[in-house]
């Protein structure tokens, strides 16, 4: 199984969608990382050579934020829209939906369960 910046790539895949397992890559930017680095995207992960991984890895280490990097980038995005107390930072602090949805009857991923309050008898 190739190991990719410490992601395991599927062997069975077609290498321009298993290169999508690695978090920060979908399949347009794991289209044009192969053309960069010369391997045909119909190819199946295991036929990689190890110069051809080695080369794939160095293409996204230097040109691309993926994985731990942007995960830490995106949560201290989110902390530092908290400590702000932008309407944003707000919405996340409280747990609610950030980007303008609906909340009044949908929005339960966000929400969790609802809690049965009303129509309770006496």
């Amino acid at each position: 199984m190739p190991r990719i910046l410490g992601v395991d790539i599927p062997r069975e895949k077609r290498i321009d969608r298993a290169l999508s397992y690695i978090y920060g890559l979908g399949y347009i930017t794991s289209c044009r990382i192969l053309d960069e680095a010369n391997i045909e995207r119909n190819r199946r992960a295991k036929d990689l050579t190890d110069e051809e991984v080695a080369r794939l890895t160095s293409i996204i280490q230097n040109g691309y934020v993926v994985e731990g990097d942007l995960r830490r980038e995106n949560t201290q995005n989110i902390r530092r829209d908290m400590d702000l107390g932008t309407y944003r930072g707000l919405r996340h602090r409280r747990g609610l939906p950030a980007r303008g949805q609906r909340t009044k009857t949908n929005a339960r991923t966000r929400k969790g369960r609802k809690s049965a309050i009303g129509g309770r008898k006496k």
